[in-house]
């Protein structure tokens, strides 16, 4: 009977292996439950990976949808390598936004060149702000920040919830729950003529190469992935596990805020109430099919966002409900996990015993 053995050491070769195996894994599940739904699976498969790819435009509408997805993910993966369980980049993807709006409505008449530049940097602060309680919860009493970051989604939610049926709404709106469109002055510069591809492109591209240099040749990143890897020998070389803690909330929440006002100042141009359509809580997907390495979030941030048009597009054209992407990026996930498992395991095949 085959069982599992644990093999000596990690296979390098299946951690790089595994995202590949679940991806394909994912594609072959897509095509089942297509069957399933009575549908001509080459069809589906055709609608929902090849149809987003379909030419310029629809490649820099991928592009758009992978950006918010890739800032986020690189600024969680400092924080698991540490073994710092951001689970709120949702959340302070939300608080990005609302302090980004703020500046674009407090100077809504003004042309001024620093707008932009002080809406990056408003999202950014924001982001950081909303991880820094659950960093100072878990230095200073230990909380989760599972929990507690989880939990300030909801928070963020209804703060913004309120504040577009409220102060922020638009008076010339028809009622709807949003702030009025914000100036030329406060919109991201776009990237192509024709497309909705904005600058938030190269700063994410940015953000991925800061990531790398920080994880892989800083020492600070060194000291992150020793706390996260061996706490006690952390301690014992005398490095600051708090620091660790602060270093990987503060780098995810300050990218989520960041991909907050790219939102706002980019495709949107103003705060609804569903600013965030999930991104916080699909990087997380992103980071781990991604290895918490840079280019392979890069790449994994490609695959979501064709997830989430694959969707969209197999609602407009197979008359498939637009949740249907949720089920594959769980499948993404569901079969990632069990492809992880070895890397630290391996098949083996065991003979049946004499008289046995």
């Amino acid at each position: 009977m085959p069982r599992l053995e644990g093999r000596p050491a990690p296979s390098p070769a299946m951690r790089w292996l595994s995202p590949v195996i679940a991806a394909l894994l994912t594609v072959a599940g897509v095509a089942a439950i297509f069957l399933a739904l009575g549908k001509d699976p080459v069809e589906g498969l055709s609608v929902f990976f090849l149809n987003p790819l379909r030419d310029g435009y629809a490649i820099a509408e991928l592009l758009l949808k992978a950006t918010p997805l890739a800032l986020i993910a690189a600024g969680l993966a400092v924080g698991f390598r540490a073994n710092v369980w951001n689970i709120g980049a949702e959340g302070q993807f939300v608080v990005g936004a609302i302090a980004a709006t703020g500046v674009a409505l407090a100077a809504h008449d003004s042309g001024a060149a620093w707008l932009l530049p002080a809406m990056v940097l408003a999202g950014a602060l924001g982001g950081a702000a909303w991880a820094a309680i659950p960093a100072l919860l878990k230095t200073r009493f230990n909380a989760s920040e599972i929990l507690v970051s989880l939990m300030l989604v909801y928070v963020a939610q209804l703060g913004v919830s309120w504040l577009v049926h409220g102060p922020w709404k638009d008076p010339e709106g028809f009622n709807f729950p949003q702030t009025v469109m914000f100036g030329e002055a406060a919109l991201l510069p776009v990237l192509l003529e024709g497309t909705r591809l904005s600058l938030a492109l190269p700063i994410a591209i940015g953000v991925l190469a800061a990531a790398w240099v920080f994880m892989q040749r800083s020492f600070p990143g060194f000291q992150m992935q020793v706390a996260g890897q061996a706490e006690a020998a952390a301690r014992y070389a005398g490095f600051p596990v708090s620091r660790a803690i602060w270093t990987g909330l503060l780098a995810g929440g300050a990218t989520a805020g960041l991909a907050g006002m790219a939102e706002v100042a980019g495709p949107m141009g103003q705060l609804t109430e569903h600013v965030s359509n999930q991104y916080g809580f699909a990087a997380i997907i992103v980071a781990f099919v991604g290895r918490l390495h840079p280019v392979g979030i890069g790449l994994a941030s490609l695959l979501m966002a064709l997830l989430y048009i694959g969707g969209e597009q197999a609602q407009q054209y197979l008359n498939l409900p637009s949740s249907i992407s949720k089920v594959f990026q769980g499948m993404l996930l569901f079969f990632l996990l069990g492809a992880d498992v070895f890397v630290q395991y391996r098949l083996r095949l065991r003979a049946p015993r004499l008289g046995a």
